[in-house]
């Protein structure tokens, strides 16, 4: 049998035979076996708890303090039988009676009562309140937790597998701190037992000793009842080892190490909290009746200990003061570097009003976090790099406001009140707050207190943070202006990045058949189209292709858009079906006859009033289908895409254009769900 089918079936049977131990008389000698066994579970237990970083890395606790309680009950239940019976428990209770106790009934029953005050007053009571209290409090910050976990998430922080395991890890830790509520009971109702046995053992122990083995009363007392205190004693150890173990589990808070470097490190940190404690701790030796030697060694012990922190700091404060040496002097303020730098014009900037620093504090603020992550999902999903994005605060803003902008041209602009998260639902009445509107998809909302958050998820509304709200701003604001963020040292690094996996396709293109100018224009055109440029590799091979026969931006850029034509059709589908606009036969002939080329490209040169006519089918049909959250597509000839396109944009932005050819190769279900005919009244 292997060890993890050991592992599998060593509880289950353990659990079996404590139950037998129940019924079951052991013999003396197995019963100190079991003792010691008991006892030294107990203390490995205690240093387990010591030495988790979390109270989740002992997630298995609550049901072994079950299991252990039922086992110190299990050994109670077989050493009361063998006192009884054979007026002997085996060497461990025997030596606990006599030894330990000094062979003193009234010094084992003193002891035993204050083993008992310890652990049902002190550590039992107050492991209970914190556990009831940590219960509660875990499970009321459940709903803001997963909140939390979902805005990150849409922030691009976290990726869904990091999103389930950290809701995995609430969810365990409402588990573990419910459990831990009710285990705290089992510890509490042994500290009960244990005095009910210990008077049930004296009482019984006494009277066989007198009525069935014929003792006197002073024999029967010493003999019986030293050894009901000796088994009191050796389930109350464990049992105030649990006890202990408990607490310290309910108690501890999140950190990064044991619960022992924990202690030392934020005791280190106050070395003149050690230097005036040991100076006091000596000062008491002086006076006068006192015993002098004990104090002075624990003061020279602490004020050691202070000394030894002291010159920690200074190796530290030495190395801190060579790092910044190192660090390259700052040139003047008037400087022409200086001057420069200030010149510069900032690919992506978000300025803040003076009041919503905080959310850019390295204390409390993890707005630059989100932004470093956002990078990373943009780079994932579009295939750019997006620049770095410069923060800073703007006097000129109004309070409460911040300004996204784009080479220094403000391109979103939206309100994150301090204090404050965003709800978006129909039923705000009921709470306190400003009106807002979530920046992305113009839903109505209100700035609600943050400590209302709860109140808010109770109405049925959507909570978003004041950074959520921002960076969701920011990643919708990078993706409609991928193209202008797209430069030509981007298009060059995207280019040598390609170029060491498939150095032949980039050698066919460039710069032979295409420049990094003319790549940037045909990989700019596919970005403006909401279309990502990850697969760069098919890309190339299409522009070296199609190049070889004609540089005009619109054929490489529907060739590019041929080459990606099964992805480009499934990202618009649902669930393996693609709703698409289509044009009725005779207007789609007539369009294709009204093509003309132009220094803009291939245009549509059809009447103004035909143009409006199908303008407002379009936007009739979109707007219908998204009333019932269906997304459509257009779909046309491979000749009218672009051009389409072009009109489609400045009126139904929202609404992709696709052609045929873009749909041969995919395996999508097709579903018409209008047609355009373009018909209009001719003014008389």
């Amino acid at each position: 049998m292997s060890q993890r089918q050991l592992s599998q079936y060593v509880v289950p049977m353990g659990i079996v035979l404590i139950i037998l131990m129940m019924v079951v008389p052991l013999p003396a000698m197995l019963l100190d076996l079991l003792i010691a066994a008991n006892i030294t579970i107990a203390l490995l237990i205690v240093l387990i708890s010591m030495f988790v970083t979390r109270p989740l890395d002992f997630s298995s606790f609550p049901s072994l303090l079950l299991v252990a309680t039922l086992f110190r009950l299990a050994l109670n239940v077989s050493a009361t039988r063998l006192v009884l019976v054979n007026g002997y428990a085996g060497d461990v209770i025997e030596a606990f009676g006599h030894f330990v106790v000094g062979g003193s009934l009234v010094v084992g029953l003193v002891i035993f009562l204050i083993l008992i005050i310890i652990q049902f007053l002190v550590i039992t009571k107050g492991a209970e309140r914190v556990a009831e209290v940590g219960a509660r409090f875990t499970l009321d910050a459940m709903p803001g937790k997963q909140m939390a976990i979902d805005a990150d998430l849409n922030a691009g922080l976290i990726d869904d597998t990091e999103a389930r395991t950290r809701r995995s890890e609430v969810s365990a830790e409402a588990d573990f701190y419910g459990a831990m509520d009710g285990a705290s009971k089992f510890v509490k109702g042994d500290a009960i037992a244990a005095i009910i046995i210990a008077v049930i053992n004296l009482g019984g122990g006494f009277a066989v000793g007198m009525l069935q083995r014929g003792m006197t009363a002073t024999d029967s007392i010493t003999t019986y009842s030293l050894l009901s205190i000796g088994d009191g004693l050796v389930s109350q150890i464990p049992a105030l080892l649990l006890s202990v173990a408990t607490g310290l589990i309910v108690t501890r808070s999140t950190n990064d190490g044991d619960m022992g470097s924990t202690v030392a490190k934020q005791l280190g940190q106050h070395r003149q909290a050690l230097q005036i404690g040991g100076a006091a701790a000596m000062a008491i030796a002086l006076v006068p009746g006192l015993p002098k030697i004990p104090f002075l060694v624990v003061g020279g012990v602490v004020l050691l200990g202070s000394q030894r922190l002291k010159a920690t700091e200074k190796r530290k404060e030495n190395e801190q003061q060579a790092k910044e040496e190192q660090l390259p002097q700052l040139p003047a303020a008037d400087s022409t570097e200086s001057l420069l730098g200030e010149m510069r014009v900032d690919p992506l900037e978000l300025a803040l009003s003076p009041d919503l620093v905080d959310l850019v504090d390295v204390a409390g603020g993890d707005l630059i976090e989100r932004v470093r992550a956002l990078r990373r999902k943009v780079a994932l999903e579009l295939g750019i790099i997006m620049p770095p994005v410069r923060t800073r605060d703007d006097l000129d803003l109004p309070l409460s406001h911040y300004a996204i902008r784009i080479s220094g041209i403000e391109v979103g602009r939206g309100q994150a009140p301090p204090g404050t998260v965003l709800a978006i639902g129909d039923s705000l009445e009921t709470l306190p707050g400003t009106a807002g509107v979530e920046p992305v998809f113009g839903l109505a909302g209100k700035w609600v207190p943050a400590e209302l958050r709860h109140q808010a998820d109770v109405v049925g509304a959507t909570v978003v943070d004041r950074a959520s709200v921002i960076i969701t701003h920011l990643a919708e604001v990078v993706r409609t202006n991928a193209n202008r963020l797209l430069g030509r040292e981007d298009v060059r690094a995207l280019t040598d990045v390609v170029r060491r996996t498939h150095p032949v396709v980039v050698e066919e293109l460039t710069p032979a058949a295409l420049s990094l100018g003319q790549i940037q224009r045909v990989l700019g055109a596919l970005l403006d189209e909401g279309l990502p440029i990850r697969d760069l590799v098919r890309i190339f091979e299409a522009l070296s292709l199609t190049a070889k026969h004609t540089t005009d931006p619109d054929a490489l850029v529907d060739a590019a858009r041929n080459s990606l034509g099964p992805a480009v059709a499934a990202r618009y589908a649902t669930d393996g079906t693609l709703v698409a606009i289509t044009f009725e036969p005779r207007l789609e002939q007539m369009m294709l006859e009204s093509l003309r080329p132009s220094e803009q490209g291939i245009q549509l040169q059809i009447d103004p009033g035909r143009a409006d006519a199908i303008v407002t089918e379009l936007t009739g049909m979109l707007e219908s289908a998204e009333q019932m959250g269906i997304s459509p597509v257009l779909v046309c000839s491979p000749q009218l895409r672009t051009p389409l396109q072009r009109l489609v944009r400045m009126a139904v932005s929202r609404l992709p254009v696709l052609s045929y050819t873009e749909l041969s190769g995919s395996s999508l279900r097709i579903e018409t769900m209008g047609v355009v005919s373009g018909v209009y009244q001719v003014a008389a």
